[in-house]
Formats: C-alpha cells, sequence, structure tokens
C-alpha cells in the first residue's frame, strides 16, 4: 500500500528519463529495480525500453523472439506505446521493449520536424488508451549516449534521474549531461528538472567509493539521494535469469536499497506536487 502521499493525477502518469552517457553505470539495473520496487509499494509502471541492447527487456524476463511489437516501432509512429506494452512477471509493472532495429531509427527520422517530440506524443496519447489510463509512473531506459533517442527521453519527460558510479571518473560527463538537461529545458520542455542522482555500485570497503560520495554531495547537494546502491552480487546474478533483484533475492542488501529509493523518489514527487 502506498502511503507516501498522492499519486500523480490521473491522466498522464508521471515520466522520469534514466540517462547517463556513461555506460557500465548501474542505469538499467536501476531502471528494472525502482519500477519492481514502486510496483511493489502500490505504483502501476512502464518500463520504456529506448536501449538498443534491449538489456531492460532481457532483465524483466522479456524474450526476443517475443518482441514484435517495440520501441522503434513507436518512434517510428506506426503504433502507440500501450500496443508496444507487455506485462512482466511483477504484478503492475509493464514494459515496452527495445530491439536491435533501434539502432538505425535516428537515420529514419532525422529529417521529420518532430524527430525529438516522438516519444511525447507517444506519451500524450497513453491518456486516451484504456489499457494504459491508470499508469502512474513511466521510466525510460535510456541508451548510454546523449543521442536523438536520449533527447526524445528528455523532451517526454517531467524529470530525469542519474545513476552515477561510485569511481574514479564519477563526475566526468556529468556536467555535459547536466547540460543538456539544460538545453532541452530552454528550447524543448520547460517543465524538465533533475529529480535527482543515485549513487550506485558503492563499496564501504573502498575508501576510493567512500571519497566520491563525500564529492559528488558536496558537488550536488541535495539533488543526490540519501539512498547509495551497494555493489551486490545478487543484483548482477539476477538479470541471467530474467528477473529483478527484489524477486531474484528480496532480502539482499541491493534490493533493499531500491525499495529505500523508490520510496524516496515518491517522497520527492510528493514535494514537488506540493510546491508547485
Amino acid at each position: 500500500m502506498n502511503d507516501l502521499g498522492p499519486r500523480p493525477s490521473s491522466g498522464r502518469p508521471r515520466v522520469l528519463a534514466l540517462a547517463n552517457q556513461k555506460g557500465g553505470v548501474g542505469k538499467t539495473t536501476t531502471a528494472i529495480n525502482l519500477g519492481t520496487a514502486l510496483a511493489a509499494i502500490g505504483e502501476k509502471v512502464l518500463i520504456i525500453d529506448l536501449d538498443p541492447q534491449g538489456n531492460a527487456s532481457t532483465g524483466l524476463g522479456v524474450d526476443r523472439k517475443s518482441r514484435r511489437a517495440s520501441t522503434y516501432d513507436v518512434l517510428c509512429g506506426d503504433i502507440g506505446l500501450g500496443a508496444a506494452m507487455q506485462a512482466t512477471a511483477v504484478p503492475n509493472l509493464f514494459i515496452a521493449p527495445s530491439t536491435l532495429d533501434l539502432l538505425g531509427v535516428e537515420l529514419e527520422i532525422a529529417s521529420e520536424k518532430d524527430r525529438v517530440q516522438r516519444l511525447k506524443k507517444a506519451v500524450d496519447e497513453l491518456e486516451h488508451d484504456q489499457r494504459c489510463n491508470d499508469l502512474t509512473y513511466i521510466l525510460i531506459d535510456c541508451p548510454p549516449s546523449l543521442s536523438l533517442i536520449t533527447i526524445n527521453a528528455m523532451t517526454a519527460s517531467d524529470a530525469v534521474l542519474v545513476p552515477l558510479q561510485c569511481e574514479f571518473f564519477a563526475l566526468e560527463g556529468l556536467s555535459q549531461l547536466l547540460k543538456t538537461v539544460e538545453q532541452v529545458r530552454a528550447g524543448l520542455n520547460p517543465r524538465l528538472i533533475i529529480q535527482g542522482v543515485v549513487l550506485t555500485m558503492y563499496d564501504p570497503r573502498n575508501n576510493l567509493s567512500g571519497q566520491v560520495m563525500a564529492d559528488v554531495r558536496d558537488f550536488l547537494g541535495d539533488k543526490v539521494y540519501e539512498t547509495v546502491i551497494p555493489r551486490n552480487v545478487r543484483v548482477s546474478e539476477a538479470p541471467s535469469y530474467g528477473k529483478p533483484a527484489l524477486l531474484y533475492d528480496l532480502r539482499c542488501a541491493g534490493s533493499q536499497a531500491y525499495l529505500k529509493l523508490a520510496s524516496e523518489v515518491i517522497r520527492r514527487e510528493r514535494s514537488l506536487r506540493a510546491a508547485a
């Protein structure tokens, strides 16, 4: 039961883009497990897989052969998000899967006037699709690049959630991501904000992890979530079984951290709505 404040109003769900142009920072892992955690506490969640590798889809048990409709078809304008949406093994958690076709979508839509608004249009149309009208959150798993696909995600989103690995080069490239968010807000989507930065793969035995965490908090202040995602073997194993960590091993430290993160995300959303 969600006791963390009112859900988003009926109609358009809250849309969060998980973005970082650096690969291997736990972006897809965060999308899968945050989505699962939100669903577990009463939200109805759709994950939009916009990474051509399709790891979010695989990690939620969606076999490649079953991806007859995908986000490629959505961005091309052939189908709506509702038609691409598939149920997962997690109650109230759905996914619009990705296929390798996404590798070529930027070239296909590059000359179109609405090329940066394809996903926004698809999200806006959800309110007319009865299969989707009670969704409360949409999480967009972006590719590890600041590409046209990522710009589409930011244009369609209310906020950006940034997974940041606790490693030496953690802040490298972050300024460019923040600059891109500002550019999208200025030219395409004035409501876009940074919802928060989540530190991932934290190892308390590693002094460097602690130093990176301190540096990031000094740099970004309260934009950094209190919740830190630890480096955890069970979380790493879960995708090979086609399961989120919360189904694979609910009691592991990683799963418990994602439950805490989900609660923190909802609390921030409640504060944002109260301040609006």
